[in-house]
């Protein structure tokens, strides 16, 4: 940083200064006077009335609000170029180019000028930060700018508010099945077909992946033109209004005026429907019906609407980060033997950016997380170790398992065996009245009308016997695929507790362990349970070095409970 041989050098306005300009846009659609172009014209004339300012950069938000400068890209390598010493003067056109948030404002302000020593310079407001009523004149004026951002934003709700009443379309209207021409929908009939194919086949008891299937067969486009299927788009098409001829509005909102965070409302309930002036393509009793059949599919939690499965990996469910975030899954890489690797991030760190990013920026890091991604195959090498220092007795587990089923096994063929028994049993006497009434009719012994009603008799009762016999052999096995299930369920319960493959089954990890936090890098908090009468216990790993040598050391309650150092290289 320049040192200066006196204050009055300092704080001279015409000493040599390197500057650098900040403007921001926040739509296309502002005025000309705010328009990018124009404001980058405004700045060059300004360079043009100081030739003590030497240009070192420009920095520019374009389309971006003004409400949060965590947001803004150019503002944040701005910073990060400030921080370099880079340059000393920022010239932004007026306080509410620079930030509509009075803290903000005042927060980076005093940023550069006590960390970095950059001073900045508002055009149009004359505030200079450096000057000694520089702060007092920017608190008012950013308090006016953050003002006016309130009265926009209320000015903005009321419009939409008129907009939504008078059935406004709101987007691109890029939506299948229609084609928007100025303020109205017009049907194309290509894709409403595709629509109602979509509303069909789901009434006939199709799922969304099989409709995806079909679709994909049948080569129909979407609404981009591209044969692409997914079930959540399937999913959003039979949800949306439009195609009954109605405007669903409040399905997301701004948080605040600061922030302006989009939030998505899913609490369908509270949906403002307006009829819209355009044709609908499902007739709206059958869209109703689709709806019901959705709700009856949903489960309900409160006002929050759970409708997708729980995720199928096993780590997804388990893992919580100490900062109480969930885990979002990315791929890796593709291992030379064909195999994906997978690692675990925490959501903070994906929404909001890491600790370090954070601090790095000037950001504020109070409560975000500095976690690292958790590498798929460390999640499986401590899930073996755990399990395996508390279930010692898993052979004996498994014996007795095997017992218990042999034992129903064997008793369920028993009583299976003598059902069959009688059923043989019965179809032999009927045999033998058929034979003696054969004899007594030869003998004289009964009349003809009287045989003929016998001999009907009993060959219907030996028919139904024959009939649930054989039925009763297709429905249960014989003793010798008894004893061949028999063999295939000890050979699952023998594998069930192969403790030298690469990971474990997911249900044995789903049934031992109940959650995995890590609390650093290295150091993961585990909690099991043995059984569902037993309490949840917590054991801490560590672990230690790459995979083709890792070290894990295992604590419970601060008792060593064993180290692990393997050079297998068998965990991928």
């Amino acid at each position: 940083m320049k040192e200066y041989s006196s204050i009055s050098d300092k704080m001279n306005p015409n000493r040599p200064r390197r500057i650098v300009f900040y403007g921001r846009v926040s739509t296309e659609h502002e005025q000309q006077l705010s328009a990018l172009q124009n404001q980058m014209q405004w700045y060059d004339d300004q360079l043009k009335y100081h030739p003590n300012w030497q240009l070192e950069n420009k920095y520019i938000d374009e389309g971006i609000t003004g409400t949060a400068a965590k947001k803004r890209p150019a503002f944040l390598q701005m910073m990060e170029d400030a921080k370099n010493g880079e340059f000393d003067l920022i010239v932004t056109r007026e306080v509410c180019r620079f930030a509509r948030n009075t803290v903000d404002t005042l927060v980076y302000t005093r940023k550069f000028k006590n960390e970095y020593g950059i001073e900045v310079y508002f055009v149009e407001d004359n505030i200079w930060t450096m000057d000694g009523d520089g702060e007092l004149r920017l608190t008012i004026m950013a308090t006016l700018a953050q003002e006016e951002s309130r009265k926009t934003s209320e000015r903005v709700r009321a419009g939409q508010m008129v907009s939504r009443q008078n059935g406004v379309l709101y987007g691109n209207g890029n939506i299948l099945g229609y084609n928007r021409e100025g303020d109205t929908y017009i049907i194309n009939e290509e894709q409403a077909e595709t629509v109602r194919l979509i509303f069909d086949m789901y009434k006939r008891g199709f799922g969304l992946t099989k409709i995806c299937r079909e679709l994909t067969k049948m080569q129909r486009k979407d609404a981009q033109g591209n044969v692409k299927w997914v079930a959540s788009k399937v999913g959003r098409i039979l949800k949306r209004s439009t195609y009954k001829g109605v405007m669903a509005y409040n399905q997301s909102h701004v948080n605040n005026y600061l922030e302006q965070k989009r939030i998505n409302n899913n609490d369908r309930d509270t949906y403002i429907y307006v009829k819209g002036d355009f044709p609908p393509i499902i007739p709206p009793e059958e869209w109703d019906l689709v709806q019901e059949i959705l709700r009856s599919k949903t489960n309900m939690l409160s006002t929050r609407k759970i409708g997708k499965k729980p995720s199928q990996d096993i780590w997804l469910r388990k893992l919580k980060c100490i900062c109480g975030s969930n885990y979002r899954k990315n791929k890796w890489r593709v291992n030379k033997d064909g195999r994906d690797c997978y690692g675990y991030q925490c959501y903070n760190q994906v929404n909001n950016g890491s600790k370090q990013f954070r601090e790095k920026n000037g950001l504020d890091t109070e409560g975000f997380c500095d976690i690292k991604m958790i590498a798929d195959w460390k999640l499986d090498l401590m899930a073996k170790e755990v399990i395996g220092s508390i279930w010692h007795d898993r052979t004996e587990s498994v014996l007795e398992a095997y017992q218990l089923i042999s034992r129903y096994i064997v008793e369920d063929n028993s009583e299976q065996q003598k059902k069959a028994n009688e059923l043989r049993e019965g179809i032999s006497k009927l045999k033998n009245k058929l034979e003696n009434l054969i004899e007594m009719r030869t003998e004289n012994e009964i009349s003809k009308s009287e045989y003929m009603k016998m001999k009907t008799k009993f060959e219907t009762q030996l028919s139904e016997l024959r009939t649930e016999l054989d039925v009763f052999k297709d429905e249960h096995k014989t003793p010798n695929e008894f004893k061949k299930e028999l063999a295939e369920i000890k050979d699952i319960l023998d594998n069930a507790i192969d403790f030298s493959q690469p990971t474990l089954e997911n249900y044995i990890i789903d049934r031992f362990i109940y959650k995995v936090v890590p609390v650093s890098n290295d150091r993961f908090k585990w909690f099991v349970r043995l059984s569902d009468d037993s309490p949840i216990e917590e054991i801490f790993i560590g672990i230690e070095g790459r995979k083709n040598n890792p070290k894990v050391v295992l604590k419970k309650d601060d008792i060593h409970l064993a180290t692990i150092q393997s050079n297998t290289g068998c965990y991928r």
